[in-house]
């Protein structure tokens, strides 16, 4: 290679160099005056907040109590209760009523009229094996004393857990001394319909679905199969006090009452819209059918009510529902919180709008009181006249 060739590589390399150098140099210009304007606004927060740690007589919340306060008081700006950040422990207790099965003892938690917190163990249930009563008092869980400022999620989270570890409970059951039940937790699974034959009523079948978990779907199917294989000819679906929750199972929920068709449509920010579709091989699209609903029916239950009710598949009784016809996505986020987004509107198949109005019943009528219940003995006189 010439003398000549070689400097001009070697110029060519240094040319290059030199571009590079100045693009980077350029590119980090260009990038510090954009994080510079980003952070513009969050400066002034740490401003103001330098001042408050410097000064403020009392106490300072932790980084993480305010990171949380300042995620949640940004989100109250959108002025949409349902985009919502869950810390967590109620996020892990919210996957946990998703999921409908839990690492848990079985054990139902209130608080009395004197604030002590009780305890209802499950029929069969590892805390009704290991010795807990209805009424057992709880004192502490693995130590931790059950205070007033104790709440019962803080209490359910501490009780759940992974199967087959152990959970002690420290317990109170006068006039006997306090004592502690070391349980193990095994896997809880929690129901999400019920289904019986009405006592009041020949040929008619009930099903409660109490929320939309990912149990819901196989539940329905059997309640239905099981309640025509005892010999009901007439079918009674009840949403009512059931806020929700997944939407793939509701979608196939309505599936199993309707030939074909749409279930809902739902729209996003830009306008897109998914069409949701029955899914083929319902297996109670020909049985008599009535849905009642109130006002604490909500979201996925109102998708549901709404299908029926707009392809003349079954008349809703009972009340206005809630009207919660929005998409939230959820995300998980890093240190196991979850940020929920409103996403998108749910329509219903005549292109009705739920949120903010919900659904208006065929037939109206009260609940009546709790000796009672007016909804569903007219549910059962509108079967039996058809």
């Amino acid at each position: 290679m010439s003398r000549k060739h070689t400097l001009r590589l070697f110029a060519a390399f240094l040319l290059c160099l030199g571009i590079a150098f100045a693009t980077g140099i350029v590119t980090q210009q260009l990038w510090g005056e954009f994080m510079a304007k980003r952070s513009q606004p969050l400066g002034v927060f740490w401003e103001a907040w330098t001042q408050v740690e410097k000064y403020f007589y009392g106490d300072i919340p932790s980084p993480q109590e305010r990171t949380y306060g300042a995620i949640r008081e940004v989100l109250a700006l959108l002025d949409d209760p349902y985009t919502t950040f869950v810390a967590p422990q109620p996020h892990e207790l919210e996957r946990d009523r998703m999921r409908g099965s839990f690492g848990g003892i079985g054990v139902t938690l209130w608080r009395n009229v004197e604030g002590q917190m009780i305890l209802f163990p499950y029929s069969d249930s590892p805390a009704e094996r290991a010795g807990v009563i209805e009424e057992d008092i709880l004192l502490a869980l693995g130590g931790t004393e059950i205070t007033p400022a104790t709440t019962l999620d803080d209490a359910r989270a501490h009780i759940h857990g992974e199967i087959g570890t152990a959970v002690t409970l420290t317990i109170s059951r006068p006039p006997t001394p306090p004592f502690d039940l070391t349980i193990t937790r095994e896997e809880i699974q929690v129901p999400s319909v019920i289904w019986r034959v009405l006592d009041q009523a020949t040929g008619i079948g009930y099903i409660h679905i109490k929320s939309f978990t990912e149990r819901t779907s196989d539940e329905t199917v059997t309640a239905i199969q099981e309640l025509q294989a005892a010999g009901a000819t007439n079918l009674v679906l009840d949403l009512r006090d059931d806020s929700g929750g997944l939407l793939d199972p509701a979608v196939v929920v309505a599936s199993q009452f309707l030939n074909d068709g749409v279930v809902l449509y739902e729209i996003n920010r830009a306008s897109e819209e998914r069409t949701l579709q029955v899914q083929p091989g319902g297996v109670a699209t020909d049985i008599p059918l009535v849905v009642l609903v109130n006002g604490e029916t909500a979201s996925a239950a109102e998708v549901v009510a709404g299908a029926l009710q707009d392809h003349s598949r079954a008349p809703l009784i009972g009340e206005p529902t809630f009207g919660k016809g929005l998409v939230q996505l959820i995300y998980e986020i890093s240190d196991g919180s979850s940020l929920h987004v409103t996403s998108a509107v749910w329509l219903t198949p005549n292109r009705n709008k739920i949120n903010g109005k919900g659904l208006t019943p065929d037939i109206y009528i009260a609940r009546g009181d709790d000796l009672s219940d007016e909804q569903l003995d007219r549910a059962v006189a509108y079967l039996q006249s058809q």
